[in-house]
């Protein structure tokens, strides 16, 4: 079979016998990744999967068992706009680029690389979860995950080889050679070296981790460089299906535990083989605040640069009055002879602050959709968001010590009382303890509850995955 005819796409891929070769060269080292890196275990079963063959509303997906090796990483860019202008920054109002603009090369290829390593880091991440699944139901939709962020690779990947040249090519091939976790060549961003052992964590990071990368997309989704603004676009129709896999799961196991409160009369769930809410704030804790780093610093020149070039915007960027920002302002927290004051900072040099608001105000819907469960449950007990300004590596608040109200704390103090506030080691051993894996249909693990529909119209006890001997 011929890459054109494994690569679905809308690129005219078949006419560009340039851009063809280069793929063709490409893709041997991107299966021999996949192979090495992708799913442990699961690459000859076949699995019930959506692939993306178009970029039509009602039909961009179609359903069927594939064994992963042989799944269609398509190249799909979301219909161009007739006279699309620039909507930010320094060339607002100009025709949007459809080339690379030759001053911005640099800034453009980085941001390109930095969102393309992403998707092959959280394969890694997530390669052995396979092993400990709580049912066939949740087995498939972490493979769906997976091929899809291989596809989101595949994207950036186009855009490398199609506007970047040699230089291109060399980042592709780089972004096949780092490793999730790796001492000597980890991967670009903090979040994607976490370690994601537990289906606890892997439902923590798609909601928080990939509600982050959703809204890098949607800042990307108006960039002045059509192409990128094009493939994000499109990429956003999957990105929902990942935080809803995070959202649902984590909901799942809020509504398991509350259930054997109120069937055993005991608050101590984990005598009974489920997640208690405690350990859940504090897992909660890790992963919303790792996920909050990779916005980057409250004050940067890097995103004041990007949305002067008009590169990289603000969430929604068509609802600002002020598509320039020259003259505004944006108060942050900062350290000061009196301890932490506010100061205004010009308002470009805010734009990670401003995409990190629209971010955590999501973050804040989520977290009340699952007290929603708690609350019908009748236990009185709230989930929360720690402050921003708690366990941050990056940015003003990086080298500093908060507690989960933002309160800032001794180091020595933190270092006290860390297990109050994250996963303790003995919160890791008892949910490891839990993952023993579940691969009959319509069967589920003690500690989570079944999802109130199937995928697609199918049943839970449809056969997702069907495993080869």
């Amino acid at each position: 079979m011929s890459l054109y005819d494994r690569i679905p796409n809308n690129v005219n891929l078949s006419s560009d016998k340039r851009l063809l070769r280069a793929l063709e060269q490409w893709l041997p080292n991107y299966m021999q990744w996949w192979r090495d890196m992708g799913p442990e275990g699961f690459q000859a079963d076949h699995v019930w999967l959506r692939t993306a063959v178009s970029v039509e509303p009602g039909g961009w997906a179609h359903f069927d068992y594939v064994k992963m090796p042989d799944y269609r990483w398509g190249i799909f860019l979301a219909p161009p706009e007739q006279d699309r202008r620039i909507g930010f920054g320094d060339h607002y109002g100009k025709p949007a680029w459809q080339e690379v603009p030759g001053e911005y090369r640099t800034l453009l290829r980085r941001i390109i690389v930095t969102q393309g390593d992403t998707e092959p880091a959280s394969v890694e991440q997530q390669r052995r979860l396979g092993e400990s699944c709580p049912s066939l139901y949740d087995l498939r939709n972490l493979f769906q995950v997976n091929v899809e962020e291989g596809r989101h690779l595949w994207a950036m990947v186009y855009l490398l080889h199609s506007h970047f040249g040699r230089d291109g090519r060399e980042e592709s091939e780089e972004l096949l050679t780092r490793r999730s976790g790796d001492a000597d060549k980890p991967r670009i961003l903090g979040a994607f070296n976490e370690p994601i052992d537990d289906w606890l964590s892997f439902f923590l990071f798609t909601t928080f981790t990939d509600r982050d990368g959703k809204y890098q997309l949607l800042a990307l989704a108006d960039s002045g460089f059509d192409p990128l603004s094009r493939t994000t676009r499109f990429m956003l129709t999957e990105e929902a299906h990942h935080m809803f896999v995070g959202e649902s799961g984590v909901a799942r196991v809020v509504q398991r535990a509350c259930e054997l409160m109120r069937e055993t009369r005991d608050d101590d769930v984990r005598r009974h083989g489920a997640i208690d809410l405690q350990a859940l704030q504090r897992y909660i804790n890790l992963w919303y605040s790792v996920s909050l780093d990779l916005f980057g610093g409250e004050v940067s020149s890097n995103a004041a640069g990007f949305f002067a070039a008009g590169l990289k915007g603000r969430h929604k960027e068509e609802t600002f009055d002020d598509h320039l920002a020259l003259e505004g302002h944006y108060r942050v927290w900062q350290p000061g002879s009196e301890g932490w004051e506010q100061e205004d900072v010009p308002l470009r040099n805010a734009m990670n602050e401003l995409l990190r608001d629209a971010y955590i105000a999501d973050c804040e819907r989520c977290l009340e959709r699952w007290n929603k469960v708690i609350q019908r449950s009748g236990i009185p007990y709230r989930l929360r968001l720690p402050d921003r300004k708690f366990h941050r590596r990056i940015g003003l608040y990086g080298s500093h010590h908060f507690d989960p109200a933002g309160k800032p704390m001794p180091p020595e103090q933190w270092e006290a009382r860390r297990d109050e506030f994250l996963p303790s080691e003995k919160d890791r051993a008892y949910v490891a303890n839990l993952m023993v894996p579940i691969y009959e249909p319509g069967k589920i693990a003690n500690w989570i509850a079944r999802p109130a529909r199937g995928i697609h119209g199918l049943p839970f006890d449809f056969e997702y995955v069907r495993r080869e001997p």
